[in-house]
Formats: C-alpha cells, sequence, structure tokens
C-alpha cells in the first residue's frame, strides 16, 4: 500500500470512536442490580451473552414453573454478543464446508436443525417483541480472484449434487455485480434463506427484557468466581453473594471455564470491525446493495461487511490476532494497525465511496476451538451443562446450543443430543508456548496461500489431514 493511498484512507478514521457501534446507544437499558445475598434455584445460567440469554428463555418456556437465575459479570451483551457484526447464521457447523468435512453422515440433519433453529429464531423475535432489526436477506460468499471463483463454481457443484444447495445461487461476476457493485467481484454464492441480519446489542438487550418479563431472575455486576458441589446440586459464589442451584449451565464462552478441565479446548482470538457514517442515497446507488444481503468474501483472511439499518457499512473481519498465553484483556480491543488497514482494503472494494468517513472502530475476543464449531459436555454427574467454541457464528447457533445444554440436565437423548457433533469434542490446545507457536505459524501460511492463489503448504495440509485448523 502506498504511503500517499494510506494516508488518504486512514484520514477516514481520524473522528472514530473506539467502542462498538452497537453498545454506543442512548437506548442501552440499565443493569439489573449485582447479587448481594445466598439464593437457591432450580437452574443457574452463568453468562449474561446469548448462549446464557437463550438458556434462560428456553427454560422458562420449557418449565414456566422453574425457577432460574442469571449472572452476568458485567453487563448483558458487553462481550462478543453486543460487538459482531450482527450476521444470523443457519448453520450450526460454522459453514456448510466444515461441517461437510467433519460429520459428513450427519450434514443434512445438521443443516435440517439449523435452518429450524433459525426460523425459531425468527418466531422468537416476533413473539418475544425483540426489537432488534431482523432482516432474514441471505448472505452472498464471493470470490476476489480468478482461482476464487473457479473453487465457487466447483463447490456449487459439489453441493448440488450432494443436495445441499436449495437455497444457493451460482452468480457469475456480471450477476454478482449486479447485486453489488465492486470491482473486485468476481463470482458469488448467494445463500437465500440461510442468514438474517440483525442488530447484535439489541437482540442481547431484548433477550433480557424477554427472560425478566418470564420472571428470570438477573443479576449484572456479578461474576461467577467458584463452582462446587453443594449437596444434591451445585453453589456458585460470587463477590457479594450464592447461589445454591439444582443444576448449572455454563455460557462463558471465550472467558476462563469454572470447569478447568475445558479451559485447554479453546483459545480467545481478537477479531476487529468498523462502521462508516451513514450512506447519503447516491453513495448507496453508486454501490448497488439492494437486496441489503450480508456479504464476505472468500479469502483465508477473509472480510465480512453488511448494511446496518440507517446504511451504515460495517466492515470487520481478516486480522485475527491471539495474544501469547490466551490473555483476554481490554486494551487488546483497540488495534490502530488493524483499524488502519481495513480502511484500506474497504475503499479498495468499494472506490465509489471515497470521503465516507468511520464513525466506529473495535475489537473484541470470540473462542475458537479445533473443530471451529461450538462442543457441548457434561460434569459433576449431569448437574452442570457447557457449550462453547463457536469460532465467531454463535448469533444463530448459541440458541441450539442452549436446547442442547437443556437436553443434557434434563438427561434426554434427542435428536440434537444424540448428534455425533454433540457427543464427541475437539482436541485441545496444546499448552504455551506450543499453542501461540502453532497459531502464528498457520496465519502465516494462511495469508501465504491468499498470496498464491490459494495453494497450502505443507504446515496446512497436515492440519487439514488431522482435522484441525484456525480461522481468521
Amino acid at each position: 500500500m502506498a504511503p500517499s493511498a494510506m494516508t488518504r484512507w486512514t484520514r477516514s478514521l481520524s473522528d472514530a470512536q473506539p467502542v462498538p457501534y452497537w453498545l454506543d446507544d442512548p437506548g442501552r437499558p440499565r443493569p439489573e442490580s449485582a447479587l448481594t445475598s445466598t439464593e437457591t434455584c432450580d437452574l443457574l445460567v452463568v453468562g449474561g451473552g446469548y448462549s446464557g440469554l437463550w438458556t434462560a428463555l428456553l427454560a422458562k418456556e420449557r418449565d414456566p414453573g422453574r425457577d432460574v437465575v442469571l449472572l452476568e459479570g458485567r453487563e448483558v451483551g458487553w462481550a462478543a454478543s453486543g460487538r459482531n457484526g450482527g450476521f444470523c447464521a443457519a448453520s450450526l457447523t460454522h459453514g456448510l464446508a466444515n461441517g461437510l468435512a467433519r460429520w459428513p453422515d450427519e450434514i443434512h440433519r445438521l443443516e435440517e436443525l439449523g435452518a429450524r433453529n433459525l426460523d425459531a429464531i425468527e418466531e422468537a423475535v416476533t413473539r418475544h417483541s425483540l426489537d432488534c432489526d431482523f432482516e432474514r436477506t441471505g448472505e452472498i460468499d464471493l470470490a476476489t480472484e480468478p482461482y476464487q471463483a473457479r473453487e465457487l463454481r466447483d463447490w456449487y457443484e459439489q453441493i448440488r449434487r450432494a443436495g445441499l444447495a436449495e437455497h444457493i445461487e451460482y452468480l457469475d461476476a456480471d450477476a454478482v455485480r449486479a447485486q453489488v457493485d465492486s470491482p473486485t467481484f468476481r463470482a458469488g454464492l448467494h445463500d437465500r434463506r440461510g442468514v438474517a441480519l440483525l442488530n447484535p446489542a439489541k437482540l442481547a438487550w431484548g433477550l433480557k427484557r424477554a427472560c425478566l418479563a418470564l420472571g428470570v431472575r438477573v443479576h449484572e455486576h456479578t461474576p461467577a468466581l467458584t463452582l462446587k458441589p453443594y449437596g444434591a446440586g451445585m453453589a456458585v459464589r460470587t463477590p457479594y453473594g450464592l447461589v445454591r442451584a439444582r443444576a448449572v449451565a455454563l455460557g462463558t464462552n471465550v472467558f476462563p471455564s469454572l470447569l478447568r478441565r475445558v479451559r485447554s479446548y479453546t483459545v480467545p482470538v481478537y477479531d476487529y470491525a468498523l462502521m462508516t457514517e451513514p450512506l447519503t442515497s447516491q453513495q448507496l446507488a453508486s454501490i448497488g446493495w439492494r437486496g441489503r444481503q450480508g456479504l464476505a468474501d472468500s479469502g483465508n483472511q477473509f472480510h465480512y461487511f453488511r448494511l446496518s439499518a440507517d446504511n451504515r457499512v460495517l466492515w470487520g473481519g481478516y486480522d485475527a490476532v491471539h495474544h501469547y498465553g490466551g490473555r483476554v484483556r481490554a486494551e487488546y480491543d483497540d488495534r490502530p494497525e488493524t483499524h488502519a488497514k481495513l480502511a484500506g482494503h474497504f475503499f479498495t472494494c468499494f472506490p465509489q465511496l471515497e470521503g465516507v468517513r468511520f464513525t466506529h472502530a473495535w475489537g473484541g475476543a470470540i473462542d475458537t476451538c479445533s473443530r471451529f464449531s461450538a462442543f457441548f459436555g457434561t460434569a459433576h454427574q449431569g448437574r452442570v451443562a457447557y457449550a462453547a467454541g463457536y469460532t465467531g457464528l454463535g448469533v444463530g447457533a448459541t440458541r441450539f446450543g442452549a436446547e442442547v445444554m437443556l437436553d443434557l440436565l434434563a438427561g434426554e437423548r434427542t435428536e440434537r443430543t444424540a448428534l455425533e457433533m454433540v457427543r464427541r469434542k475437539p482436541l485441545p490446545f496444546p499448552p504455551e508456548p506450543f499453542a501461540w507457536t502453532g497459531i502464528a505459524l498457520t496465519k502465516w501460511s494462511l495469508a501465504r496461500a491468499d498470496a498464491h492463489a490459494g495453494r497450502r503448504n505443507l504446515w496446512l495440509r497436515t492440519l487439514d489431514r488431522l482435522g484441525l485448523g484456525f480461522d481468521s
């Protein structure tokens, strides 16, 4: 990137606030009071992101008489659930390609369950009046290099023959640019039904409101410190109180699990995003985008982008940053070098929008595991259940994970708990310094593959054979 271009593009960031756009909302609800006493309940949910909120809500819908308490260490939706791109995908497997590679015998059932899960989210949005700008617009996966266009075409033929392309259409360069116009777009796969877009913070806040309306007791600014058996149930200690529960569901995801044995299965990865000022009607017309679909390109280091309700462009992805030791710290949320890189990529994609400015630039940690998609389990003789490892595609899949946790706590064999995906776990990550070294080598290799027509080196081919990886 030439210095003059860098200066021109980074100037667009001069007024960007280093806070997540979605959370910078004057309508943000007040937090519920912290726990300052000893409470008892039937089900304790730890974590006030999507995973915990869906678990608490579905537990009350399954059994309105169940006494449910939810604990959140800070405020509901403040972490990954309020910082993501707002892509609510039907996929439970971090995309069809990942699911087909790992669970070929189950993939049709997994796709069916994922579609039903997304339908159920849409129904919940209506039933609970969740004001979250929900739009079932679909998504286009884009090729920006000739080899990517060939790979997209080959992939489409593969899934068509497998009967997995019912709502998917292949778009050549002219067809994709008729949908959204960028000189970098060479082809696309349009999934018309499998993705919805929404305001992620408003979804979390709406779920909290729905939980409260059904009688869930929510305590914010209440971190869970320890988890121990107590009689026939469990006890969780907080800074100022204690909760005794018959069962516990853990939805802490990127943060260290209260179950030490689960911690090695995930590592935190930082993802970054920008949000533009609202586009004028002329600016929007210059790029088309009349269908308001979500978009993502096909690189190993990929970008995801979408329109907000007021026609801002969210532009995120590409860099995925893992810090040595798996540390999660507030200072990592702001990374100017990544924001500058993203700004340059944005104007390369949409040169028509030169002069547009960014109002927000932020980052946040997501949890990833070696198979990229959620894993599940129980502990303490089935009194504790957990789900983690969503790898950035948890907006939709966390609802499915909540169903799985409730099934496991009930000791029920269901179509969900019978899945190999649910019954088996990914390989854990090695201890440091091996985890950091392996991730750094993988990131270097992925960038090299992007620069060399997708050719994967020996390291990546070895990871492929082992069923491992690292997603950008």
